[in-house]
């Protein structure tokens, strides 16, 4: 007599011979489907994978302006503006405070940021000379603030003579909200700090001190902002917003922040006002730099020099003071730092 388990089996193998074929055909179906559908999804997650790799990502790059015919651009590497406006809230259009060329070479870990002059002597076509902080202004003003911008970052690149991939703009709220995401971060001051033109009255004649500092986006924006109490004015502004910047990225690029990259990446369109960059480029980004940023051996800092004179402003209709770039300098650089 057969036992419990035997007649279960028995039954089980009798009502899979019950069913009609094309129940069996269709289950089968089912799990061909199912299956297929996973290996499609690992396929295309592979796939994925393969290219936010930035050796992969970050070739035969398009750019935004190119009059180069002789240019090499590395894979894995790319040029960005990065733009500081004072553009305030509700307004459409600002100056240009603060901006700084980058280069980086993600596969070999190199980077060179190129800080320029906002009050450097350019020429905008069909319009004369101005000052850099006005050519953003300017076609903004004309054009509205898209296509503003990319006609600002085309004038900026044609005139430096050197293409550019990416760029990216913020403002004063646009930085301290992207400090204040990642939790603040510690800025090294180069030299001692007053406040004497700060955003926020109450901030005036606050003082810091040569040396390290743990501060919220408040504070790092109204230290960046300051150029009239620091050692060559402008060119101390500009120090100062390469050690906010070099805080920036020791604080996201921390293995302890690795799993905040792609949700960073994914708001970041709360801390900038335009960009061309998308959320892959910003994650692979984020996967170059992970766990192998250290600023004092990657990062070479720059500064462009030239002479200060007072010559007439074709926008401005006035005479003032600009500075005009030392061109046999810019070539160098962009030879020696931007084509590898």
């Amino acid at each position: 007599m057969p036992n419990k388990s035997q007649s279960e089996q028995h039954n089980k193998e009798l009502g899979d011979l019950r069913r009609p074929r094309n129940y069996r055909k269709r289950h089968l179906s089912y799990r061909i489907i199912i299956l297929t559908t996973f290996l499609i999804i690992l396929g295309g997650g592979w796939s994925l994978w393969k290219k936010i790799q930035p050796t992969q990502h970050f070739t035969n790059l398009k750019t935004i302006s190119h009059r180069k015919t002789n240019y090499h651009q590395a894979s894995g590497s790319f040029n960005a503006l990065i733009i500081g406006s004072d553009e305030r809230r509700s307004q459409t259009s600002g100056h240009t405070d603060s901006m700084m060329l980058v280069h980086a070479n993600l596969a070999k870990h190199r980077y060179t940021v190129l800080s320029i002059p906002r009050d450097l002597r350019i020429y905008m076509p069909n319009l004369g000379y101005t000052k850099l902080t006005s050519v953003q202004s300017v076609y903004q003003d004309k054009y509205g603030s898209k296509k503003g911008i990319t006609m600002a970052v085309k004038t900026i690149s044609n005139y430096l003579d050197v293409p550019i991939n990416y760029y990216l703009e913020t403002n004063y709220w646009g930085l301290r909200s992207m400090i204040d995401a990642i939790g603040g971060i510690t800025i090294n001051l180069p030299f001692k700090v007053r406040l004497t033109h700060p955003w926020y009255s109450k901030d005036y004649n606050k003082t810091f001190s040569q040396g390290k500092h743990q501060l919220s986006g408040k504070m790092i924006t109204e230290i960046v902002h300051e150029r009239d109490s620091v050692p060559g004015t402008d060119f101390g502004r500009q120090r100062l917003q390469e050690a906010a910047l070099i805080g920036i990225v020791n604080k996201v690029t921390n293995p302890i922040n690795a799993l905040k990259i792609p949700a960073l990446a994914k708001s970041m369109s709360k801390f900038l006002i335009g960009t061309n960059l998308k959320t892959t480029d910003m994650i692979s980004i984020g996967l170059a730099v992970k766990g192998n940023f250290d600023a004092q051996k990657q990062v070479r800092y720059l500064q462009l020099s030239g002479e200060n004179e007072v010559l007439y402003d074709n926008i401005l209709e006035n005479y003032n003071e600009e500075i005009v770039l030392n061109r046999k300098q810019l070539k160098k650089i962009i030879v020696k730092d931007f084509e590898k």
